[in-house]
Parts: structure tokens; sequence; C-alpha cells
């Protein structure tokens, strides 16, 4: 568990990916396989709320902050995967 309650994930780009695809099914209110990682974020209409939220799901389970405009900058849930790896790899070892 993390300080903010929520279980954190083991960061593998297979972990993330199914992990945000996921939470963006949540937000969309659809079930989990009808969010293609691959699909541009732009086709699933998450707005400026739940891209903040999306953030703060992520540093609560991934320890790693994002801004919320890199929502935006990545076409797609494997290319946010992507740079959230980088991120963490940043990350000093705890």
């Amino acid at each position: 568990m993390t300080e903010h309650g929520t279980t954190a994930i083991e960061p593998t780009s297979e972990n993330i990916r199914d992990w945000l695809q996921g939470r963006v099914a949540h937000y969309i209110d659809e079930p989990k396989d009808a969010v293609d990682a691959k699909a541009p974020l732009a086709d699933y209409g998450l707005d400026s709320v739940y891209a903040f939220a999306l953030c703060g799901d992520i540093e609560d389970t991934l320890g790693v902050t994002i801004e919320p405009t890199l929502i935006w900058d990545v076409e797609n849930l494997v290319d946010l995967t992507d740079r959230i790896l980088e991120l963490v790899a940043e990350q000093p070892q705890r």
C-alpha cells in the first residue's frame, strides 16, 4: 500500500498499461476491454477533470508525479506507459 491507501503495482510496461486501461475504463464508465491502448486518448473524451484525476492516480499508485498536460501530449496509453516508465526509472531507489 502507498501512503495514500492505494495499492502499488509492479512498474512493468504490461502492468502499467493494463492498470491505465482500467483507470480510463472507470472514468468513461465502460468495460476495460473497451479501451484500446493504441487508440488516441482523445477518442475517449477525457476532460481536464479526468486528466487531473488520472495524474493523481498515477502518483498514488506509481509514486511519480506527472503534469496533466502529459495526458494530452501523448498519443495513446502505450505512449503514456512508456513515459511513465521513464519517470519511474528516474526516481531514486528506495
